[in-house]
C-alpha cells in the first residue's frame, strides 16, 4: 500500500496539501494542512479505516453535515467534510495551543477558578449542542482544546456521525463510542439511547480530574473503570483538595448519578449549580454513622477524631485570611493611536476576570485589550458596532450593530446574528440580554426565540439589562424614564416571574462579590454603593459614596477590577479654527479658547458668518451652557444658565432665534440676544438634536441616542402651530443620524448604518418614500450642504477625510462626482457617528469651520480612561457591610 500522505494529496489536490502528522485517536488521524482556497492551515482528520469500512462514506457525510450548523464560542466550528479516494475526512481550524489532556498531564491539578472557568464554558457549548439535538458522546480532555488559555470543545457530533452511521456494526470493530474514564453507565452498557445527561456525566468527570489530577472513577483496565462507573459510588474532590468548594462537589456528584433521570436536566443547569455557592445535593454522612453496611469500631472512631483534629488544624493553616491585595490604578493604558475613539457610557466591556476589555476603537471598530499583552487589536466584523459585551469567560463577544445583536468567538467565523435590539448583556446562565422595544429579552447564547424578561411600565422609556446575579434566579435593570426629569433607576427583576423591584435612584448597577450594588448617581456621577443580597435581592444599609470622580460608564469585573471614564471639571480646552478646501487651517481668533470634550456637541455659524453658537461650561465647570461669539473680536455671551446640560445650538434662518437640545432632553428655543427665558418647543423628552427647515414651516428633529430602543429612535418632522403630529421621515429601524436640509429645503442628507457602516444617504422632504440615492461609498458621516445647491460635504469615518460630492437635483437627485478634499488632523474634535455634525461651513462654500483640543494645557482632558486592580479592596473600606 502505498504512503497515506502521499495517496492523500494526489486525492485532495488542489484542495488540501498534507503537510504533517499531528497525532492519532481513537477515531481519527490527524494532519496539519493548508486549505489552499482561503490560504489557511487547518486540522484535516482522517477516520480510522476499519471506522469507514463500516460506517459507508454516504451515511457519515450525511450525519455529520447536523454538526456544520453548531456555532458556539466554545465550539470548534467543521469547515469542511468529504470522500477522498476511499478516506473519509473531516476539516477543522488548525489551533495552536494544547489540549486540556496535555495541561492536566503537566500540571495535575489547575487552580480551582480556571478549572470552574473551563468547565462552565464547555457547559454552554453542550447547552447549544442539546438544544439543536446533537450530543458529543466523547467529551474528554483530549477533545478539549485550549487557545491563550480558553476552551474549544472539538469532534463536536463525530461520534454521532460514526455511531449513526454504523449502527449495530460498531461492535465487530471491537470500537465503542467513549473513552472510559468518562463514559456515563449508559454508555458503559452498550444503551443504544444517549442523551444530553451523558454529556454531563462526562464533563463532571472532566471537572473532577482537572481539580483532584485524576479521574473519579479510576482503574487499570477498562474492565475495572466501567465496573466503578455502573456501580456508581459517591466520589467528594473537597475530602482530597479541600480548597474545592462544596456546592461544586455536590454538582459533581449529582451529574455523576448512576441514572439519567437523577442528574442535572441540561448542561446550563449544571454550570448554575457550580456557580452558586448554596447548591447542595445527597445527604452527609454523620461520624459514627453506620457506613458500607457496618459500623465503625472504637480505633477507626479514634483514628477519624485524630485526622479531624489534624485536619482543623491544617484548615486553620489554610484558610487564615489572605493579605488584602493591592489596588493598582492606571490611566488610559493604551498605546499612542489605540485609545478609544470617545468615552462615554456603553464604551466598554471587561471580561468577568477582568484580564480583558474591549472598546470603540480609533478606526470606529471594537477593539480587545488585554492586560497581558501590551497592545490592543481591532475585532474584523465590527465596523459600525457599539455597546460590545464580553461572555464571562472573555471568549466570546455580543454588540449592536444596526439594529442586530450579534455574537462572534474570538477564536474564529464571522459575527452572526442573534436577535433584533440593542445593548446587550452576556450573563453567566447561558442567555444573552438585550432592551428590546417592550423591555428587554433573553436568547440563549447559540440562538433561539427570544423571550420576555422586562416589559416597560406606564412611564418607562426604555430597561437595559446590566448585570445577571449569581445564581441566575434575578437581574439588574436600569429604568429609564420618559420623563428626563425623573432621572434612572436599578430594579431588580426575577426571571422566573418576571417581577420588578426598584432598589436606588441612578444607573448602570453592576453586583460586586463583596455583596454590593455598585451604581452611578444621576445628578452627580459620582459612583455609589450600597449592600444587596442577590438571593433576596433586596438592599441593606446606608447608601455610600466610593468614588467621587464624575464617573461614567463604570464597569466592574467578578475579580473586583474597575474601570470607568473620569469626567475632569472644566473639560479640555479647544479652539476653533478656520480650514480651507485644500486643508490649510488657522485660529479663528488667537488666544480665545472654549472648554469642550472629546465627542464635540455641535456648533453653527450664524447666517451672516458673524456669530458662532456653541456649547462650553466656562462659567460653571460640569454644567455646559449654549453660548454666542461675536466674530471677529467680539464678546461672548452666555445664553443659558439653568441646571443641566445643553447641547447642538442651531440658528433659525433670520439668526434671531437659536434651539438647542436641553435638560430632559427636550427641545428649547431662545433670542441670539439673550433676552427673555428659553421657550420649550418639543415637550417630549428623548429628543437628540432639531433645527427649522429654511422656510421656517418644519422643525426636523432626530429621537434618540445610542441607546435608545426602537420606537423612540429615527428622524421626524413637526409643523408647530398645526395639528402636533410628528411626520415620521426615518423610522429609526437603523441607526440614522445627522440630518440636514438643502438651503432650498428640497433634499434631506443623514448618515445610516443599514448596510453594516455608515454611510451618507439622500432623501426627498418630506415626501421620503419618493426616492433614496447613497453619495459615500466607502463610509460617510456628518453630511452637510454647500449653500450653492451643487455640493454636500461629509466625513470619511475611515480615512478621516473631508469630502464633497457634487450633485444635480431637477425632479430627481443625481450625484455627479465625488473628491476627497483633506485630511483631518487628528485634533479636530468629534470624527464619529455619535456626536452631532461638529463642523459648519462659511456661506460662500470656501471655508470650514472646525474645533481642535490644545492637549493638556487645562491640567485634565474632560474625559480620561481609568483602570483600577483589586477595586474591590478599596470598596470594603469605604463601603463595609
Amino acid at each position: 500500500m502505498s504512503d497515506p500522505v502521499t495517496r492523500l494529496n494526489t486525492a485532495l489536490e488542489g484542495r488540501y496539501v498534507i503537510e504533517r502528522k499531528l497525532g492519532e485517536g481513537g477515531m481519527a488521524t490527524v494532519y496539519l494542512a493548508k486549505d489552499l482556497k482561503h490560504n489557511r492551515e487547518v486540522a484535516l482528520k482522517i477516520l480510522k479505516p476499519e471506522l469507514a469500512a463500516v460506517v459507508g462514506s454516504e451515511r457519515f457525510l450525511a450525519e455529520i453535515q447536523v454538526t456544520a450548523n453548531l456555532t458556539h464560542p466554545h465550539i470548534l466550528p467543521l469547515h469542511d467534510s468529504g470522500e477522498a479516494d476511499g478516506f473519509l475526512y473531516y476539516v477543522m481550524p488548525y489551533i495552536e495551543g494544547e489540549t486540556l489532556r496535555e495541561r492536566i498531564d503537566r500540571e495535575r491539578q489547575l487552580p480551582v477558578d480556571e478549572a470552574l472557568g473551563i468547565a462552565t464554558a464547555v457547559a454552554n457549548a453542550l447547552q447549544t449542542a442539546h438544544e439543536q439535538g446533537v450530543v458529543h458522546r466523547d467529551i474528554k480532555p483530549g477533545n478539549i482544546l485550549l487557545s491563550r488559555g480558553e476552551p474549544l470543545v472539538a469532534d463536536f457530533g463525530i461520534a454521532l456521525a460514526v455511531s449513526a452511521g454504523g449502527g449495530g456494526r460498531l461492535t465487530e470493530t471491537g470500537l465503542s463510542m467513549g473513552t472510559p474514564f468518562y463514559m456515563s453507565p449508559e454508555q458503559a452498557t452498550g444503551d443504544q439511547i444517549v442523551g444530553p445527561a451523558s454529556d454531563t456525566f462526562a464533563l463532571a468527570c472532566v471537572l473532577y480530574e482537572m481539580l483532584v489530577g485524576e479521574p473519579p472513577y479510576p482503574g487499570n483496565t477498562a474492565q475495572a473503570v466501567l465496573g466503578k462507573i455502573i456501580q456508581g459510588l459517591p466520589v467528594s474532590a473537597t475530602t482530597i483538595r479541600q480548597s474545592v468548594p462544596t456546592n461544586v462537589d455536590a454538582a459533581i456528584n449529582k451529574a455523576l448519578e448512576t441514572l439519567p433521570a437523577d442528574r442535572f436536566t441540561s448542561a446550563q443547569d449544571f454550570a448554575r449549580a457550580l456557580a452558586n455557592p448554596g447548591f447542595t445535593h445527597g445527604e452527609t454522612v454523620a461520624v459514627g454513622a453506620g457506613v458500607a453496611g457496618g459500623r465503625w469500631n472504637a480505633l477507626t472512631l479514634a483514628l477519624a477524631v485524630t485526622t479531624l483534629t489534624l485536619g482543623a488544624l491544617a484548615g486553620w493553616s489554610l484558610r487564615r485570611p489572605e493579605p488584602p491585595r493591592p489596588v493598582a490604578r492606571f490611566v488610559s493604558p493604551f498605546l499612542p493611536g489605540q485609545e478609544p475613539i470617545q468615552s462615554a457610557s456603553g464604551t466598554f466591556s471587561l471580561s468577568a476576570d477582568g484580564s480583558a476589555l474591549v472598546y470603540r476603537g480609533p478606526d470606529g471598530r471594537l477593539w480587545v485589550r488585554r492586560w497581558n499583552d501590551p497592545g490592543a487589536s481591532p475585532i474584523p466584523g465590527t465596523e459600525g458596532a457599539v455597546l460590545p459585551a464580553l461572555s464571562p469567560d472573555g471568549a466570546g463577544l455580543a454588540f449592536s450593530q444596526g439594529t442586530d445583536v450579534r455574537v462572534l468567538a474570538f477564536a474564529g467565523g464571522s459575527p452572526r446574528s442573534l436577535m433584533e435590539g440593542r445593548a446587550p448583556f452576556w450573563g453567566g446562565d447561558g442567555y444573552i440580554y438585550a432592551t428590546v422595544p417592550e423591555g428587554t429579552a433573553r436568547v440563549p447564547v447559540g440562538g433561539g426565540s427570544p423571550e420576555a424578561v422586562t416589559r416597560l411600565a406606564e412611564g418607562h422609556r426604555q430597561h437595559v439589562v446590566y448585570d445577571v446575579l449569581p445564581g441566575g434566579r434575578g437581574a439588574l435593570v436600569d429604568v429609564q424614564f420618559l420623563d428626563g426629569a425623573q432621572g434612572e433607576e436599578v430594579q431588580a427583576v426575577d426571571l422566573r416571574t418576571g417581577s420588578m423591584t426598584p432598589l436606588v435612584q441612578g444607573g448602570e448597577g453592576y453586583y460586586a462579590n463583596t455583596g454590593h450594588l455598585i451604581f452611578e448617581a444621576t445628578e452627580t456621577n459620582d459612583l455609589m454603593a450600597v449592600t444587596f443580597d442577590p438571593r433576596s435581592m433586596e438592599t441593606s444599609g446606608d447608601v455610600v459614596t466610593v468614588l467621587e470622580e464624575r464617573v461614567t460608564g463604570a464597569r466592574l469585573s467578578r475579580s473586583g477590577t474597575l474601570v470607568y471614564t473620569r469626567i475632569a471639571p472644566g473639560g479640555e480646552r479647544a479652539e476653533f479654527v478656520w480650514a480651507t478646501r485644500s486643508g490649510q487651517t488657522e485660529p479663528v481668533e488667537a488666544g480665545w479658547t472654549f472648554s469642550s470634550d472629546d465627542e464635540g456637541s455641535g456648533w453653527r455659524l450664524s447666517p451672516d458668518d458673524r456669530r458662532i453658537a456653541y456649547v462650553a461650561d466656562d462659567a460653571e465647570p460640569g454644567n455646559r451652557d449654549v453660548w454666542v461669539k461675536e466674530l471677529p473680536g467680539g464678546p461672548s455671551s452666555r445664553l443659558t444658565d439653568g441646571e443641566g446640560s445643553e447641547w447642538a445650538p442651531r440658528w433659525a434662518s433670520g439668526g434671531e432665534t437659536i434651539t438647542f437640545r436641553g435638560p430632559s432632553a427636550r427641545i428649547y428655543s431662545t433670542r441670539a440676544d439673550g433676552i427673555g427665558a428659553p421657550e420649550v418647543l418639543v415637550p417630549e423628552g428623548n429628543v437628540a438634536e432639531a433645527f427649522w427647515s429654511p422656510d421656517g414651516e418644519w422643525l426636523v428633529i432626530r429621537r434618540g441616542g445610542g441607546g435608545a430602543a426602537q420606537g423612540l429612535r429615527g428622524i421626524q418632522a413637526i409643523r408647530p402651530g398645526s395639528d402636533g403630529v410628528a411626520l415620521q421621515l426615518i423610522d429609526g429601524s437603523e441607526s440614522e443620524v445627522q440630518p440636514d436640509l438643502s438651503p432650498d429645503g428640497r433634499w434631506l442628507a443623514y448618515a445610516s448604518n443599514e448596510s453594516g457602516r455608515y454611510e451618507v444617504y439622500v432623501r426627498p422632504f418630506p415626501d421620503v418614500d419618493a426616492g433614496k440615492w447613497q453619495v459615500s461609498t466607502e463610509g460617510g458621516i456628518q453630511p452637510m450642504w454647500a449653500h450653492n445647491g451643487r455640493e454636500l460635504f461629509f466625513v470619511s469615518p475611515r480615512d478621516e477625510e473631508m469630502w464633497v460630492a457634487g450633485y444635480e437635483a431637477t425632479s430627481d437627485f443625481r450625484v455627479v462626482g465625488r473628491e476627497a478634499l483633506f485630511q483631518l488632523p487628528g485634533d479636530f474634535l468629534g470624527l464619529t457617528a455619535r456626536s452631532a455634525t461638529n463642523y459648519d461651513v462659511s456661506s460662500d462654500d470656501q471655508r470650514f469651520l472646525w474645533a481642535r483640543r490644545l492637549g493638556e494645557s487645562s491640567g485634565a482632558r474632560s474625559r480620561r480612561f481609568v483602570l483600577v486592580q483589586n477595586w474591590t479592596e478599596e470598596l470594603k473600606e469605604r463601603a463595609p457591610n
